[in-house]
């Protein structure tokens, strides 16, 4: 197994370097920042998911893309103008390359905010339709789709990733509901990359957290079976999150439904 990860300078890409060490042939690795020396197995290489020609080297002779990079939270402002570049134009670019070179398998990370307008009070699984709470939730519902395309029409086999609340530990009341472990998040990655052939699937990279607003049943044959729970942290760290406000505590996305909420127009909403 040949393995490319882009975005490795991030909080997820750093984990997973370590997490895969040894595991496989080759991880190939890639960010527009610069990277730690590569160690035994291991291509580092900088670029940027602009540049097609470069994404094309990096995909050559690669059997499974995990691709990680992209603008990963909600700008605070001029969202458009900054997810547009890497969650749109790059991640096209990154299938494409793909596409092109061979790869038979693009591991992509999604995010729980494409459902993020889902209330509270329904557990969704992952065929409910997309209700993405911003500008990035919505760049991720269009990588979400882009790898539907290229599993329909190019033969390849997509995952994607609804990450929820990437973290050491849970830093709010949401997370108790939507934290994932850097343990679980290894073993996710690892599931998707190693499962038998599959076109297309969704999945939710959460713990396992008693109060989780979303459902992995449908793809219970990966064998993703989170050994970490937010609820282990509850009794130490519940007492010092503050509340949330009636919006963010209305709706699975949290604040990021609240972010630049306007007022109905023509009647209520």
């Amino acid at each position: 197994m040949k393995l490319l990860i882009t975005g490795v300078a991030g909080k997820i890409g750093r984990v997973l370097r370590q997490g895969l060490t040894g595991r496989y042939e080759l991880m190939r690795l890639t960010d527009r920042m610069a990277l730690a020396p590569a160690g035994p197995g291991e291509e580092c290489v900088t670029a940027d998911l602009g540049d097609m020609a470069a994404l094309e080297r990096l995909c050559a002779g690669i059997d499974c893309v995990v691709h990680l990079a992209g603008v990963s939270e909600e700008p605070m402002q001029n969202a458009w103008e900054q997810v547009l570049p890497a969650n749109i134009v790059g991640v096209h670019n990154l299938f494409e390359a793909a596409r092109r070179a061979g790869v038979r398998r693009v591991v992509f990370a999604s995010s729980n905010h494409v459902v993020g307008f889902y209330e509270r009070d329904r557990t969704v699984g992952v065929d409910v339709p997309l209700r993405p709470d911003g500008i990035y939730g919505l760049s991720k519902c269009f990588g979400e789709a882009l790898g539907r395309l290229y599993a329909d029409k190019h033969g390849m086999s997509v995952a994607c990733l609804r990450i929820g609340s990437f973290r050491e530990q849970p830093e709010d009341r949401r997370q108790f509901a939507t934290w994932l472990s850097h343990r679980d998040a290894i073993q996710l990655v690892r599931r998707c990359i190693e499962a038998p052939k599959f076109d297309f699937l969704v999945v939710y990279g959460i713990s396992n957290n008693a109060a989780s607003f979303w459902s992995n049943e449908e793809v219970r044959w990966l064998g993703y079976e989170p050994q970490d729970s937010a609820d282990d942290h509850r009794d130490r760290l519940e007492a010092g999150f503050p509340a949330e406000d009636p919006v963010s505590a209305r709706f699975h996305g949290g604040s990021y439904c609240a972010m630049g909420l306007g007022k109905p127009q023509g009647g209520a909403r």
